[in-house]
């Protein structure tokens, strides 16, 4: 173990869980986990402990929503509190680096511009060019933000970006800093751009969550749009499978989408078949920088990792119900 990793995860604030088995045809790794409090990046390092590797975790536990749920989500895992803006880091020892950490949501226009700026561009700078100093090879998380209106659907990587939103603008970003380190300092690094990533542990300010919860609840929910907007849904759990996959070697960019493109009205419907009760819909005009449609060309990431989304929007969508239907039971 590299001796600031285990110098920091020697400290009170984690909570560590050794694995005491390795699958007999898997080969055990030591991994770090940027963002492992998170949504994704929790039910990653979850995953990866479960596979018999030794998980590092780093998160910094921001405030952009409720602490509590990125402690709870960090429970059992190994998960030390860095700043990865300003924190040292040292990757030597490690067999690979999942940069999942950053600001995320694409209402990032005003004041709050700075997180942006900070937790993405520059954090993704220090981690990039720490992996590239201890060669250590980096599965970095980009997003379907940052292809904006994009010119053509399905979205490929050689799609031109045009994202419209700050969060999108500075993920591009991010991707522009690990092709540089790679050009000038042999960074071992992949870019992934997530589309639209649901399930179980999904951030509280994500529409399925907020529909979940509110039917559940029995309270109102708040749709910016007409409903008509689009997206190519992803479920957690195939997207976990492609973040793995692409550690296991390659270079360059790929989509990591859903199967299938739905629009937000379609999806409400879904959710009230499983709650059985309708839901109260408030409407309000569209959020600047919201994306009208997402979806994602996936012929690159299938080709290179014989990878394929194995969730139906079906089957994702309940499973994501039943989690928040069994929270607001369990109050």
């Amino acid at each position: 173990m590299p001796s600031h990793v285990g110098r920091v995860f020697g400290a009170e604030q984690r909570s560590r869980t050794q694995t005491s088995w390795v699958p007999a045809n898997v080969l055990a790794m030591r991994y770090v986990v940027t963002g492992a409090a998170g949504f994704i990046g929790s039910h990653l390092a979850h995953a990866l402990v479960q596979r018999g590797h030794d998980v590092l975790g780093i998160d910094c536990f921001t405030d952009y929503y409720d602490v509590a749920l990125k402690e709870e989500n960090a429970a059992g895992l190994d998960v030390a509190r860095l700043d990865l803006a300003r924190d040292e880091l040292d990757f030597s020892g490690c067999d690979g680096v999942f940069h999942l950490a950053g600001q995320p949501g694409v209402r990032s226009f005003g004041d709050v511009f700075d997180l942006y700026l900070t937790r993405n561009l520059l954090a993704s700078q220090r981690v990039f060019e720490a992996a590239a100093r201890d060669g250590v090879r980096v599965v970095f998380s980009s997003s379907s933000s940052v292809y904006g209106e994009a010119e053509t659907y399905p979205t490929s990587e050689d799609v031109q970006p045009r994202p419209v939103s700050p969060y999108g603008i500075t993920k591009l970003g991010c991707e522009h800093l690990a092709h540089a380190t790679a050009r000038s300092f042999d960074l071992d690094v992949v870019v992934l751009r997530y589309f639209n990533v649901y399930g179980p542990r999904q951030r509280p300010d994500m529409a399925f969550t907020r529909i979940a919860f509110s039917l559940a609840e029995g309270r109102p929910w708040d749709l910016f749009g007409d409903g008509g907007q689009s997206r190519s849904f992803t479920y957690v759990d195939d997207v976990v499978e492609a973040t793995v996959s692409a550690m296991e070697g390659g270079s360059g960019t790929y989509n990591v989408g859903g199967g299938t493109e739905v629009t937000m009205s379609a999806v409400i419907a879904a959710f009230e078949g499983l709650a059985g009760r309708s839901l109260d819909v408030r409407r309000h005009p569209a959020v600047p920088g919201d994306q009208r449609r997402t979806k994602a060309d996936t012929t690159r990431i299938r080709e290179a990792y014989a990878w394929q989304p194995s969730t139906s929007l079906e089957d994702g969508l309940r499973a994501q119900w039943e989690w928040a239907a069994a929270r607001v039971a369990a109050r």
